[in-house]
């Protein structure tokens, strides 16, 4: 199989090769230059070049940079392997980089590469079907974040990544439901379609996600309109005469965060309609919030009802509620 980078090798040369590597390089480019094995050990033993992993070296003495951690582990890994994971992800634009994340590999399943430190390599039968048509080789966005799906150990943490891909415009919904269903055994398959169904309509981040399953849907709510546009600027979830904000920064103490915007909440009740909720309100407490929602909306439409989702939910006193 023909590496990624020998027909920019035979366009520009290995000194051109290895400035655009931002000076790394193999053994395999360095030999296919037409180096002679003592001419690659001489840098080698001067302490000019420095071994990343066996076969492939940076050819300067300072730190070792983010960009160049990942090539390395590319050319390491041979000519049938390709960024996945997280790393493909951050790539392709779809995440925010880490530095201090591993370096995810995915190789056919016939291949065998030795585990190195900081590395993480997989490997998939349907290796060259989930390629992208770029260089160096990585995964298509989808399966670059089903990937990630697969190796989540929660659901919230799936969610996330499926809402941060979306957001970014360089992942669709219609690709990720055609690469799901080519995975019968993915982590988390059953629950996908709906989080990507929000994400779809409109919702831009976990919190979101958690608004509409735990608050709306389970509560039997009126479906909301996600990222309404008014003046210029976006509600998150949007009912008839009812805006509700959702801040979704942790913060440290949830007993106090949720008393302050229970206060506010309270007097928005009897005035302005718009509630706000934080993380830990829509998480350990989705019941009450639905049980304002519902109170907001009754001023417009006195018949709503509500679904309790357990028999202890506050919402199946609702009924008796004022509405102001």
């Amino acid at each position: 199989m023909e590496w990624w980078w020998t027909g920019r090798l035979r366009e520009k040369g290995i000194d051109a090769l290895i400035h655009d590597q931002g000076g790394g390089v193999s053994r395999a480019q360095l030999l296919a230059a037409g180096w002679s094995e003592a001419r690659i050990r001489k840098p080698l033993r001067t302490g000019r070049w420095r071994t990343v992993h066996p076969g492939v070296y940076v050819t300067h003495t300072g730190p070792i940079a983010y960009g160049e951690r990942l090539l390395a582990a590319l050319l390491y890994a041979g000519p049938a392997a390709a960024w996945s994971h997280y790393t493909a992800a951050e790539q392709l634009g779809l995440i925010k980089p880490d530095p201090e994340r591993h370096v995810f590999m995915t190789i056919p399943e016939q291949r065998k590469v030795r585990g190195r430190p900081g590395l993480v390599i997989r490997r998939d039968e349907h290796w060259a079907d989930r390629l992208a048509a770029v260089a160096p080789p990585r995964r298509t966005p989808a399966d670059a974040v089903l990937d990630i799906v697969g190796i989540t150990s929660t659901l919230d943490q799936a969610a996330a990544v499926i809402a941060e891909a979306c957001q970014s415009g360089r992942v669709g919904a219609d690709d990720l439901l055609s690469s799901l269903a080519e995975r019968r055994r993915l982590r988390h398959r059953g629950s996908l379609q709906p989080i990507i169904a929000d994400v779809v309509a409109g919702s831009h981040s976990l919190l979101e996600i958690r608004y509409a399953r735990d608050v709306e849907r389970r509560h039997g709510l009126p479906r909301a309109k996600r990222q309404r546009s008014v003046d210029g600027q976006f509600t998150d979830v949007y009912y008839t005469g009812l805006n509700v904000e959702l801040d979704g920064r942790l913060h440290l103490v949830p007993h106090q965060r949720w008393r302050d915007l229970d206060r506010d909440n309270r007097a928005t009740l009897r005035a302005e309609a718009t509630l706000r909720y934080g993380w830990f309100d829509i998480t350990n407490r989705p019941c009450d919030a639905a049980v304002q929602v519902v109170q907001v909306l009754r001023r417009t439409h006195p018949s709503l009802t509500a679904t309790p989702c357990s028999s202890r939910c506050p919402v199946s006193a609702s009924r008796n509620i004022s509405a102001g």
